[in-house]
């Protein structure tokens, strides 16, 4: 288990209830751990030959319907690819031989996301004292926010290609001959984060190793996307589609964090393993849309909190087994939401309870 209780502990029944959903969630996540890779490369090999299948049509298609279908489909099937960069900060060394580096070749460098942004930087999301502090890389109070700023920070994140471009083609290399780049980039512009206030550590040892050969790669595919646009050898209707492919990636993406927690912590305190728990969201069936917005396990991404072990392929299982299990008074079943709309429609209405008075009610 990746959180545990921290902070300002619940009453008593409380405390009884989430002692009854972590034990289930310890057995589930022994019934349910194994990872079997056969999913996951018939998956990402399935997934990458839609996206670059449909990235094709929408270069070579004259401009239509079919070219616009072709551009919607490879952005879900690219945001799906890109979507395995979670499993990768969860999958156990040994568990899937050269996965990482296929991924890396088919999605991470190509798109300019390589594995290193997220190792390392997932990892404190998940730690038992800093989710949902000023800590944590992905976490802001964005409950408490104007909807003005919640629609920005969506809005935003279609600049992301172009920044991720300059990030790779201008600033790694400039970096490798200056220390005071070198740190700022390291620190600031080498995390898929969403906290502005995080500074990311160095890497050390067979990590730091690995980040060198991943930057070094994405650089010259950066740089050499920057040559080919300036020599006119890709075309400015292909380096549109691109960006825009890219922008709607981002943007997905940016939408689905939005649906990914209640994001009601504003104190920025520790918080308990219920409150991190009710600030999660689960989207389990019979929606049937999170299979496009949230791809590879991520509709269960309050589960994943609990089970942070347990592979994308079988989390369906491990709710539908917990949901069975623990009664309808738990806060499990409180986790669930009905789809997007619903969760989004928080952040335009005053949420009807907070997540310590939802914890303290359930005391009661």
């Amino acid at each position: 288990m990746a959180t545990l209780e921290a902070g300002v502990e619940p009453a008593a029944p409380s405390r009884t209830k989430d002692r009854e959903m972590l034990a289930a969630a310890a057995a589930i996540s022994r019934d349910f751990g194994r990872v079997k890779p056969w999913i996951y490369w018939t998956d990402l090999l399935l997934t990458a030959g839609v996206a670059y299948g449909a990235f094709a049509g929408a270069l070579l298609l004259p401009f239509g319907v079919l070219s616009s279908l072709s551009i919607v489909v490879c952005m879900l099937a690219f945001y799906r690819g890109i979507s395995f960069i979670h499993e990768l900060t969860h999958i156990k060394s040994g568990s899937l031989q050269g996965f990482r580096t296929a991924w890396n070749l088919m999605i991470g460098i190509p798109l300019l996301v390589p594995s290193f942004m997220y190792d390392d930087v997932h990892t404190l999301h998940h730690a038992r004292t800093s989710y949902g502090t000023a800590r944590d890389p992905e976490y802001l109070p964005l409950a408490s926010m104007r909807a003005t700023a919640v629609i920005m920070f969506v809005v935003v994140s279609a600049l992301a290609p172009l920044g991720l471009l300059i990030r790779f083609a201008v600033f790694s290399p400039l970096s490798f001959v200056s220390c005071r780049i070198r740190r700022s980039v390291m620190e600031r512009y080498s995390a898929l984060a969403i906290n502005p206030a995080f500074r990311r550590r160095p890497p050390t040892g067979a990590f730091r190793r690995e980040w060198i050969v991943l930057e070094a790669a994405t650089s010259v595919w950066a740089t050499a996307l920057i040559i080919l646009a300036l020599t006119d050898a890709i075309t400015l209707r292909s380096l549109t589609i691109g960006f825009a492919i890219g922008a709607g990636v981002a943007v997905i993406n940016q939408v689905r964090t939005l649906a990914a927690h209640l994001w009601e912590n504003e104190g920025g305190l520790p918080m308990t393993l219920t409150e991190q728990y009710l600030d999660s969201v689960n989207v389990p069936p019979p929606a049937t849309l999170p299979a496009l917005w949230a791809p590879v396990g991520l509709r269960y991404h309050g589960l994943h909190h609990l089970l942070p072990s347990v592979p994308y392929h079988n989390l369906g299982k491990a709710h539908q087994r917990l949901a069975n299990r623990l009664g309808t008074g738990s806060s499990f079943h409180r986790g669930n939401h009905g789809g997007l709309s619903h969760v989004l429609s928080r952040f335009f209405a005053p949420p009807p309870v907070s997540i310590v008075d939802a914890v303290k009610g359930s005391s009661r």
